[in-house]
């Protein structure tokens, strides 16, 4: 095994390590890079966990501060926010330790994402995220919602 492949050759050198480690040839293995990618790994889960919410926010904000508006695209959209938070959450539990984190920087995200398609602005939101952890996962929340 070239010792620059994983520098060269990312995708040779995922297909060598994987090689390596189902024939048990630990010693031959790269470690450090090893480490980092799947450390890299949990870090994904983590911003995918905060860009769900992010939109999930965000189309709840929209959904509240502009109720002249509402469409179905919204609806669809925080329905499908929620089923896919609840995915990640199952294929990974100890992210669930980490929402309390995620939901803030998520809130943040997700007023982007409002100032950004409407015409509201910081001043016309709350300055933290107004629901709480049940209410983002709760397919009743807001109670209007699937009246439309």
């Amino acid at each position: 095994m070239p010792s620059n492949l994983y520098e060269t050759d990312f995708y040779g050198w995922t297909l060598e390590q994987s090689k390596l480690l189902r024939e048990g040839d630990f010693k031959h293995l790269d470690i450090p890079n090893l480490a980092e990618e799947i450390e890299s790994l949990g870090k994904q889960q983590r911003q995918e966990l905060r860009n769900r919410l992010s939109i999930l926010i965000g189309h709840l904000l929209k959904w509240d501060y502009q109720p002249d508006k509402r469409s179905k695209s919204w609806r669809v959209t925080i329905q499908i926010q929620r089923r896919e938070i609840e995915n990640l959450l199952e294929d990974n539990p100890s992210l669930k330790s980490y929402l309390s984190e995620a939901i803030p920087k998520g809130y943040q995200a997700g007023v982007d994402l409002v100032r950004l398609e409407t015409s509201l602005d910081y001043e016309d939101l709350p300055k933290t995220c107004p629901y709480t952890s049940g209410q983002l996962f709760d397919s009743d929340f807001p109670t209007d919602l699937n009246q439309a």
